[in-house]
């Protein structure tokens, strides 16, 4: 079952939203810095796996940044906050419209 979360980390001020799959893998993560949100990253692991194949990878990373690359059950010191997807989603769409259009 596909969950959404977000924490925050207080040392850089970053707040990260999560898609986490059936097993625990990060399906999708926003990252968004500072008081004003601004997206820092917004990357699909499926998206990073394509690039990768087609050797687009570092322009991929350029532009959208890389997930977490461990399973949640391993993550520790974080502090998760329930989203829905559709919070999940209006954060997405919002991120990666400003990474396009910025980088």
């Amino acid at each position: 079952m596909t969950q959404w979360f977000r924490a925050h980390w207080g040392e850089e001020d970053v707040w990260f939203y999560f898609e986490i799959d059936a097993d625990g893998w990060v399906a999708r993560q926003i990252e968004l810095r500072g008081p004003d949100a601004t997206p820092i990253a917004a990357a699909s692991l499926a998206e990073w796996q394509d690039a990768q194949d087609v050797g687009g990878l570092n322009a991929y990373e350029a532009t959208y940044g890389i997930t977490a690359e461990i399973p949640i059950q391993e993550w520790e010191g974080y502090d998760p906050q329930p989203l829905t997807r559709d919070e999940f989603e209006t954060a997405w769409r919002h991120a990666r419209h400003h990474l396009r259009t910025t980088r």
